[in-house]
């Protein structure tokens, strides 16, 4: 019987560092880094969803960056496709990649696969589209707690995306999509994966997120959002995350700069409590704190990741 193709996963909130850290393991051990971010794959969605710049990416490859036209959809299914073709691919150079990323959804399905939910229902889909552009995203976003508390309080209250499938998956099916991932158990592992979260004092992490946001604001992320209003629909999928739909309001008029501003710092810092709440959950992750000096937390993940590799 064939070995799994090891992982290296970096998992943690936003704001604690994966980026530069992922980076330099990446270069130490000649493999590249595969993106686990649900935003990040959107073309012209740059500030706001702090990918690895230029400079970064030039020092090693990135995968499923950048990869889809903000007009098109993506979901769970199209990532863990990409993500295991691109995982093939550098498994014929001899690579472990590093996979690295906050979206839980994406590194738990990559793990472990797919549960047997049901298809897409065109009509269905179609008639729920429908509902919130005329009467509101709010009112399928309650039918959605009515009928499936348990993903209503996983998922935004702004994810057209995300309601919109979970209502379709009970209307196709009479059960929930928290009842498939139930059955489902994500037990089987596909890959060997070595699970590293990076952690720090939760005070820091939010003041970092405060201050990362207003840097992104002097880097001209409202500028990027008045040029991307002018290419795109502000209802499409990509202006749904954190940071985005709070300055659509404020090039729109219906929020004042500051407001803005605070919204955002805010809303990110809910976002980063249920990240790490989500990968808690995980017993076999092994937590470093990133605020520890450099040389010796370089030091304690080079030899984790040496034993992962030489195992």
């Amino acid at each position: 019987m064939s070995k799994k193709q090891k992982l290296i996963v970096i998992c943690g909130p936003t704001a604690v560092g994966k980026t530069r850290l992922s980076i330099d393991l990446a270069k130490e051990f000649n493999s590249e880094i595969i993106s686990a971010d649900s935003q990040q794959v959107w073309r012209d969605f740059n500030i706001g969803t702090a990918k690895a710049n230029l400079q970064e990416r030039s020092e090693v490859n990135h995968h499923l960056i950048d990869m889809i036209d903000p007009t098109q959809a993506f979901d769970v299914a199209m990532y863990m496709s990409m993500a295991d073709q691109t995982i093939a691919s550098l498994a014929n150079r001899a690579m472990s990649p590093f996979v690295v990323g906050g979206t839980g959804m994406y590194l738990q399905v990559l793990e472990y696969g797919l549960c047997d939910a049901p298809p897409k229902d065109v009509s269905i889909r179609s008639e729920l589209e429908h509902r919130a552009s005329t009467h509101g995203l709010n009112i399928l976003y309650d039918e959605l707690c009515q009928v499936d508390l348990e993903t209503a309080n996983k998922i935004s209250q702004n994810d057209s995306y995300r309601i919109i499938r979970a209502l379709e998956i009970f209307k196709v099916s009479g059960q929930t999509a928290s009842e498939f991932r139930k059955k489902h158990a994500f037990q089987k592992s596909r890959y060997d994966c070595l699970k590293i979260g990076l952690t720090m004092d939760r005070e820091v992490l939010y003041n970092r997120i405060n201050a990362r946001t207003v840097q992104m604001i002097e880097q001209g992320w409202v500028d990027e959002v008045r040029d991307l209003l002018n290419k795109y629909d502000p209802s499409c999928q990509a202006f749904q995350s954190v940071g985005y739909r709070e300055l659509v309001q404020y090039v729109q008029g219906t929020l004042s700069m500051d407001d803005a501003i605070h919204a955002i710092q805010t809303h990110t810092r809910h976002f980063a409590k249920r990240q790490l709440t989500w990968f808690r959950k995980d017993t076999s992750t092994h937590w470093v704190d990133a605020m520890e000096g450099n040389d010796s937390l370089m030091e304690e993940l080079h030899s984790l990741i040496n034993t992962f590799l030489a195992s």
